[in-house]
């Protein structure tokens, strides 16, 4: 429900570039705001999330806002997570899944009591799970109406299973009572729709004066602006400040109330006056403006009261007009003060949370100062001590150090030959430390990849950016490394530095000491892009041959025993590519002997021809006889150098009876 109808509604009242926010009361170890953002983000795009929206999550629970900071969960406590989601925003570690980091820097966690603190404002969506029933009924109505004034006008309410009956006031409205979703409903005075207060009532003419002197002094030195209409709806009474602030001189007094402009200027007052009549009951309306020109306004809080006779019946209506510009200034001052407060109180959870972050690491290195201190101290005590005994060892030093100076010039010298030995390699060598950092480069992986040698050192191979690539052989370095296989051997496709396609062959081996210690690993790159072309040529070339028509032959040029035959010298003959194995060419030349036959390809072997073409007589299993030509070729490069013999079917020749026919 959430998913499917209140975050397209979200989105569609919020306007163009104004942030939207979340708050989530009570998170606990942060699984509600976290989902709250996999939603968001799924139906806004993760950019567009990390650019608008902000989910403020507080709880009481120090400990608890601790655990969600981490935001990272064990398999069990994300096993409710769908599986795509569970892929698309979480990172998988050893034992654990850890939230998206880009998204988790969205959601501010806090410390906040709802019932104390002051409610965070302009809230779009608010959830409130389970936490309502464990408050008492008089710490509920103080809640309800914070979460009311957190909401914006068009914002969503979100309760736990056992809280429905909680929300049943008149601040909030169900949306879906079945999924606990209900709205904000906005807190303003309402006129009644049908009656006039005139209706019924004859207007009077005559007008009670007030009964006194002092009682007109008192009301003209109130300070309020009074009106009094009587049954009739006529204007019974008008103070002096009502008639300086309203406009109602001392002729509208015994008017209709209805012909004076203050009867519908600021708002419509005939209603109010007329359900006062009916009700018995005052009316209020709050904030109402009043322009008294083009530049100077005025905010009025009008009292409709009814006044009473001693039978309870009602003789008039007082209208009190009291003036809070000053306060509505004020709280226009106050609201804005309160957003500049709220955003930076938003910064300073920001800056809270980092400022944790780094209080811990600064106590953890204090604690190991104060260790390394202590060791210092006992250390200072030692070497004085050892002062006088290393001033006579330091002949003995000194010799030692030109020992090792020479061994440095030694040990630099090795590793010129060794970086020379890497240069010159036709491979691409790569050695890696424990945490998988670049230790050395060679010049065939700085041609191939465009990458030089002081690029790359220090910097993580995982993250290498090349046209190989390289995150598919992070499997085959963490099971060398782990020493589950002792090498690994991959076979990648890439682009090198100049755009071409090439095929790497890389090998996997751990960096082992004498002592039999992994400390990294090396990688061997190789280019087998030339290797598997051939390769799959011979094996093209090799399917080409095999279903050709003509008769193919490969004889060994000493035995003129068959080595292999294609199709098609298998369906002429008659015979299986077993059966010719165990017979000779001389066995399908009727008409030839063997020593014929060696002289004939004398002239190949010896090199004086590239080619002979002969005619003669081929026998096939069933004892028939068929004419064909055959091409000869000797390739002696081959291992064994073998005899290829390309033969055709020819026409009947009377000639072929003589044996050979040489062309």
């Amino acid at each position: 429900m959430t998913r499917d109808k209140v975050i397209p509604q979200i989105l569609a009242n919020a306007e163009e570039d104004r942030a939207i926010r979340i708050w989530s009361v009570g998170c606990a170890s942060g699984e509600e705001p976290y989902s709250i953002a996999m939603l968001l983000a799924e139906a806004m795009g993760i950019g567009e999330f990390c650019r608008r929206v902000k989910i403020y999550a507080t709880d009481l629970d120090e400990e608890a806002l601790k655990v969600a900071r981490l935001a990272t969960y064990s398999p069990r406590e994300v096993d409710s997570v769908p599986p795509d989601y569970l892929e698309k925003y979480f990172e998988r570690t050893n034992n654990h899944y850890v939230f998206e980091r880009e998204l988790r820097k969205c959601v501010i966690f806090g410390r906040h009591n709802v019932v104390h603190d002051a409610p965070i404002s302009r809230i779009d969506l608010l959830t409130c799970r389970n936490l309502l029933i464990y408050l008492e009924a008089e710490t509920q109505a103080l809640v309800l109406p914070r979460l009311h004034y957190a909401l914006n006008v068009d914002g969503f309410l979100f309760l736990g299973k056992a809280e429905t009956q909680l929300a049943r006031s008149s601040l909030f409205r169900p949306v879906d009572m079945k999924h606990r979703i209900f709205a904000k409903v906005p807190q303003e005075w309402r006129r009644p729709i049908n009656g006039s207060f005139t209706a019924g009532r004859a207007p009077r003419l005559d007008v009670p004066l007030p009964d006194s002197h002092l009682m007109e002094a008192v009301l003209n030195e109130a300070g309020t602006a009074l009106l009094v209409i009587d049954a009739a709806g006529a204007v019974a009474l008008a103070n002096q400040p009502a008639r300086m602030l309203l406009g109602v001189g001392e002729a509208d007094v015994g008017r209709p109330f209805q012909d004076l402009p203050i009867s519908y200027r600021p708002i419509e007052l005939r209603g109010p006056i007329d359900e006062a009549f009916r009700s018995r009951r005052g009316v209020r309306l709050e904030d109402q403006e009043y322009r008294l020109n083009q530049s100077e306004v005025m905010r009025l809080t009008i009292d409709i009261r009814p006044l009473q006779r001693a039978d309870g019946s009602v003789h008039a209506i007082l209208l009190a007009f009291h003036d809070h510009t000053g306060i509505h200034t004020l709280r226009r001052e106050l609201e804005a003060a309160q957003e500049n407060l709220e955003q930076s109180i938003e910064e300073l959870q920001s800056a809270n949370e980092e400022l944790e972050t780094t209080n811990e690491e600064l106590q953890s290195t204090n604690e190991e100062l104060e260790t390394t201190n202590e060791e210092l101290q006992s250390t200072n005590e030692e070497l004085e001590t050892l002062n006088e005994e290393a001033r006579s060892s330091n002949e003995e030093m000194e010799s030692v150090n030109e020992e090792l100076r020479i061994q440095a010039e030694q040990a630099a010298g090795y590793r010129l030959h060794l970086e020379s030995v890497l240069r010159s390699m036709n491979a691409g060598i790569v050695v890696l430390d424990a945490r998988h950092t670049i230790q050395s480069w060679n010049r065939w992986s700085e041609n191939t990849w465009g990458l030089r040698a002081e690029e790359v050192a220090g910097t993580s191979f995982d993250k290498l950016d090349i046209g190989l690539p390289v995150l598919q052989l992070r499997d085959s370095l963490i099971a060398v490394q782990s020493g589950s296989e002792e090498h690994a051997e991959r076979q990648l496709e890439g682009v090198d530095r100049r755009g071409r396609r090439i095929l790497c062959r890389a090998r996997v081996t751990g960096l082992i000491d004498e002592n039999g210690a992994n400390h990294g690993l090396v990688l061997v790159f190789q280019d087998i892009t030339e290797e598997r072309t051939n390769e799959d040529f011979t094996r093209h070339l090799g399917r080409v041959l095999g279903a050709a028509l003509n008769q193919i032959y490969f004889v060994d040029p000493r035995t003129l025993r068959f080595l292999l035959v294609n199709d098609g010298a298998q369906k002429k003959l008659g015979l299986t590519t077993q059966q010719l194995m165990q017979i000779a060419l001389p066995d399908i030349l009727p008409r030839i002997s063997a020593d014929d036959l060696h002289a004939l390809f004398a002239p190949l072997i010896s090199g004086e021809q590239a080619e002979i073409v002969f005619e003669t007589a081929f026998r096939a299993a069933d004892g028939s006889e068929f004419p064909a030509q055959a091409c000869v070729q000797y390739f002696p490069d081959e291992a064994p150098p073998i005899l290829t013999l390309m033969v055709q079917q020819t026409g009947n020749r009377a000639e072929i009876g003589a044996g050979i026919d040489r062309r």
